[in-house]
């Protein structure tokens, strides 16, 4: 975890943390590394979501890309895989996202994608920072005609609701869609995806007004769109969060179909179309149990990245393979698009539904969701990635997986950002794992005081 960046750009409060002179500098010091290379005015896309405090932002960084001599390209609100499509489509240098995701509102962030619509390294994160922060290299100050400048393009959106479009091969006709856009940056997108494809649409939380992004709402708060979907009748139900670069769906009685349902419905469908390399789904080690007893019945093979879409991201490209997510809905089909989007993973979804002619539940229950219970042991962080070495835990938790084997999974993880270790055991009996989690958390209080 880098000193400003953390696992997904710079995030804080804004106004607090997130502070104008913080993102006047973060524009023009990620401006200069992104664009060092180039022998032409450097170009970079600027989007946001919802956020009140994205114009404060905007303006800011804005300000600071046009410092070092580049044009700045204000796209508005628009989601934020939006921004990594529209970077490679229009040839720009790079492209930057101001949004904090799933986050309350209170919050934003600064993202960068390179020309390729990547995020960035933790090499090239690392020299933004120590520019920042230590006035490591001397940012040139150009004058006169060489100062960058603002331009808006208007067609942003409707470009990247073109290209979303064009990767099914279907329409949703005779489909009922009931949507949840979170107060975000899907609000104009999806609604409008899914009516061009003739899909019959409702949509709820689709009036942002700048404090109500995340709201109760959203990919983070189901409650409401599976209550709608039931009451409208709807066949599916899809919920984005903020910036939409996640979605998680609801089927037609109201139940929730998490990111790795979704994963395995696209993925069965892809290896029935022989368009899976290796016959490959690329998740995380806090995937469902239910996913791997699913794909070891169907041959299907999972590789496991660590938490965080960059590494499922890494996995991926390191290998060739062409899909891979997170349960929380964060889903890559990188035939398509270089980071998890959550309207092109819901049409992808809604085309395998139109073609199977079968009730969502029904796609869903290919795999069985067995109950997960997460624990927090609260620990100084400096004893966090040491639990193994005490004997007593170690010997607790192999216990614990010898009682669990073949039917249950004990994962131990230390939080990346607060002073936590997390325990999180799945099986069958949920009230049984909720007791051994609460156990073997009490333990490592215990024994890492």
């Amino acid at each position: 975890m880098g000193r400003l960046f953390g696992t997904d750009g710079v995030r804080g409060i804004a106004n607090i943390e997130l502070t104008p002179d913080l993102a006047f500098k973060v524009g023009q010091a990620g401006a200069y590394v992104l664009t060092e290379e180039t022998h032409h005015k450097p170009k970079i896309l600027v989007g946001k979501d919802t956020r009140i405090s994205g114009d404060m932002l905007e303006a800011a960084l804005i300000a600071g890309i046009c410092s070092v001599g580049a044009e700045a390209v204000s796209i508005g609100v628009v989601p934020t895989p939006a921004v990594a499509y529209l970077t490679r489509l229009y040839n720009a240098d790079a492209g930057v996202v101001i949004s904090a995701s799933h986050n309350p509102v209170e919050y934003n962030g600064i993202k960068f994608f390179n020309s390729k619509g990547y995020k960035l390294s933790d090499a090239i994160e690392e020299r933004i920072e120590a520019i920042i922060l230590d006035n490591a290299e001397k940012i040139p100050a150009p004058s006169g005609a060489e100062v960058g400048h603002k331009t808006q393009n208007e067609d942003a959106l409707d470009d990247y609701i073109k290209f979303v479009k064009s990767t099914i091969d279907c329409d949703f006709e005779g489909l009922k869609v009931a949507i949840d856009c979170a107060n975000g940056a899907s609000f104009v997108s999806a609604p409008t995806a899914l009516i061009e494809l003739n899909a019959q649409v409702s949509a709820i939380h689709n009036e942002p007004d700048g404090t109500n992004i995340n709201k109760d709402c959203g990919s983070t708060h189901m409650e409401q769109l599976q209550k709608f979907v039931v009451e409208s009748g709807a066949d599916i139900g899809l919920a984005f969060d903020g910036d939409a670069d996640r979605v998680l769906a609801v089927d037609e009685k109201g139940n929730l179909v998490d990111g790795d349902q979704i994963m395995a419905i696209c993925a069965l469908q892809l290896m029935d179309q022989d368009k899976l390399k290796d016959n490959t789904l690329v998740v995380t080690v806090m995937s469902n149990l239910g996913l791997f007893i699913m794909a070891k019945e169907k041959g299907l093979n999972l590789v496991q990245a660590k938490v965080g879409d960059r590494y499922v991201l890494e996995e991926m490209l390191n290998n060739g393979y062409e899909l891979g997510g997170e349960q929380s809905g964060h889903i890559i089909f990188l035939e398509y698009n270089t980071t998890g989007d959550g309207l092109l993973t819901a049409l992808q979804l809604l085309a395998v539904l139109k073609k199977s002619g079968k009730k969502m539940s029904e796609l869903a229950s290919v795999m069985q969701v067995l109950p997960q219970v997460l624990v927090n042991a609260k620990i100084s962080n400096d004893k966090k990635n040491s639990y193994m070495e005490d004997a007593v835990i170690a010997q607790a938790i192999k216990e614990l997986e010898e009682d669990f084997a073949g039917n249950g999974r004990v994962l131990i993880r230390p939080s990346g950002t607060e002073p936590l270790v997390r325990v999180m055991i799945e099986g069958k009996d949920k009230n049984y794992l909720k007791e051994k989690a609460e156990q073997l958390a009490e333990l490592i209080e215990e024994r890492l005081q």
